[in-house]
């Protein structure tokens, strides 16, 4: 059964700037939790916590470029240093990269989008690990995405990239011998993002859930769901 507050927990959210990142964020501050908002875009981040304060709400702005492994090698360090302990992780920094045939595919495309997904999903695990077992129990939630499987034609780059993360997260998951850390991945379903209008540019935004609708589910996988 969860927990019925996130109060005075201290949570990483990467992809905080927009989308369900940023719902998530947004919703566990409103909760009372020390949140912790990565996103590339400092601006961005700027909004969020704006947008928090005006609600008599705050946060921690990290702008990172997650892709950056040597700046995500310095977190988990910092992170300790500053609290103590990391009781979640939400892994929910995305991008579509393009869709083309495979055989059109830029390698260097295929690789950021891979970077962004799973090398950051590993690098984030290597560095925080030792911080999420500090406190009393804790929770690393990893987004995943159903409707792209291996194999989705022209989303070769996004579709290995989440099937890398996956592949990733699982062995983590099966690796861990305490109970006391959960590790999930989550599909979140189809979303109203920007993200997801890259992938449908045709189709009408507004049928899909939105980004807050979608994040009552992971707050609950972070109270112990």
């Amino acid at each position: 059964m969860p927990d019925a507050t996130l109060k005075d927990r201290v949570l990483l959210v990467t992809g905080a700037s927009r989308g369900i990142g940023r719902a998530v964020a947004l919703a566990a501050a409103r909760e009372g939790a020390q949140v912790v908002a990565v996103a590339r875009t400092k601006a961005a981040l700027e909004e969020l916590d704006d947008d928090l304060r005006a609600e008599g709400h705050a946060l921690t702005l990290l702008p990172l470029d997650l892709k950056d492994g040597d700046a995500v090698d310095r977190l988990g360090p910092s992170l300790y240093h500053r609290f103590g302990r990391l009781d979640g992780l939400v892994h929910a920094a995305a991008e579509h990269g393009p869709l083309t045939p495979t055989w059109q595919l830029d390698p260097k495309a295929l690789e950021a989008t891979v970077a962004l997904h799973a090398f950051s999903a590993q690098r984030l695990i290597r560095t925080l690990d030792p911080v999420l077992k500090a406190g009393e129990g804790g929770a690393a939630v990893f987004l995943k995405d159903a409707d792209v499987p291996p194999g989705t034609p022209f989303m070769a780059a996004y579709a290995a990239a989440k099937a890398a993360l996956e592949a990733v997260v699982q062995a983590y998951a099966a690796e861990l011998a305490t109970p006391r850390l959960r590790v999930r991945l989550h599909d979140p379903g189809p979303t109203g993002t920007r993200l997801w209008q890259a992938r449908y540019p045709g189709r009408p935004i507004a049928e899909q859930a939105t980004p807050d609708e979608r994040a009552p589910a992971i707050l609950d996988l972070l109270r112990g769901g």
